[in-house]
């Protein structure tokens, strides 16, 4: 379980993901050096990092939320193949492990659920069923996280903590092909230094600096922090896939993305059109949860629950991954 020290950290480094230590340790009141010890601690016991993702409307991206089920002999090879491949994020095992869940990344013109078909999937037995659904609106996720992470520190210290705003209504143009280069170092290793992202990039490093400050003002780059969610008591997590009408859906949506047991809410396409996330302490609080909170939303016309049994990999990029072939 994290400290107060741990708990200020991360929500630190939620608000600016390059903050520098001694920034942090001035907003927390310790030292440069104990800031610096427990990123490292929490790095090698928690699975902290910090990772550098692209925004996926100005990357030209689309998000489709893929369901594969599997023989159980099949579905650890399987998930394994698909958290390998750089335009995947958020590979989980649930449904007592013969589901995978996954999110692909795709250009606004491909069917995700195709290009999986003809590339990594048919190497594999022991595939049962394949479903894509195109992520339509995240109400919660992404750039906004779990509120459970969010709570070590006050107003004023983020307010110290936080990088310059995005200016409003900015229309800057997409990331640059030269970019994804630094976006997809980024997607490794958020805190990577200038001279690393310039050994990637093949720029100077005045020249990363300036790329990654525009990138981030123009909002197409953003911050994401990863974490063992077992650190905050977290012990029961489950996917919801919920039947919503449309007339009633963007109410509904709006009424979820508030609830603190929640950590993603998105509209989808499909026989189901509405997914969340739930981090929960025990299976009693998802029960209660599901009877007491989620069951006073009279809209919600059916839900389905699917446990998950572990995440293989979260938002950013595996050490070698690969894009499809």
């Amino acid at each position: 379980m994290l400290d107060e020290v741990d708990r200020g950290l991360v929500h630190a480094l939620h608000v600016d993901g390059r903050a520098p230590f001694s920034r942090i340790a001035d907003v927390l009141g310790v030292s440069t050096q104990t800031v610096a010890r427990r990123y490292r601690r929490l790095r090698a016991h928690a699975g902290l990092r910090v990772v550098g993702l692209a925004e996926r409307d100005r990357a030209g991206l689309s998000s489709w939320v893929v369901r594969l089920t599997t023989t159980p002999t099949a579905s650890q090879a399987v998930a394994h193949s698909l958290a390998r491949r750089a335009d995947t994020s958020w590979v989980k095992l649930t449904s007592g492990g013969t589901e995978i869940f996954a999110v692909v990344q795709a250009p606004h013109d491909a069917d995700a659920s195709r290009s999986l078909l003809l590339h990594d999937i048919p190497r594999r037995g022991g595939i049962t069923a394949v479903s894509a659904h195109l992520m339509l609106h995240t109400y919660l996720g992404g750039p906004t996280t779990w509120r459970g992470r969010l709570r070590a520190l006050t107003p004023a210290q983020q307010e110290r903590l936080a990088p310059p705003a995005v200016p409003p209504g900015g229309h800057a143009p997409p990331p640059a092909d030269a970019d994804r280069r630094l976006i997809e170092a980024l997607g490794q290793d958020g805190r990577a230094s200038y001279s690393v992202l310039a050994a990637a990039t093949g720029w100077s490093q005045a020249t990363v600096a300036r790329r990654l400050t525009g990138l981030r003002a123009s909002g197409a780059l953003f911050f994401d922090v990863e974490i063992d969610t077992a650190v905050y008591g977290v012990t029961t997590q489950a996917l919801l896939w919920m039947s919503i009408a449309p007339a009633h859906l963007e109410d509904v949506a709006s009424a979820l993305a508030t609830h603190d047991e929640l950590a993603v809410v998105a509209a989808t396409t499909g026989p189901t059109n509405l997914l969340a996330q739930a981090l929960c302490a025990s299976p009693a609080d998802l029960y209660h949860y599901l009877t007491c909170k989620l069951s006073a939303l009279e809209q919600i016309g059916a839900i389905e629950t699917a446990p998950v049994l572990r995440t293989v990999k979260a938002a950013g990029t595996l050490p070698g991954g690969r894009p499809p072939r």
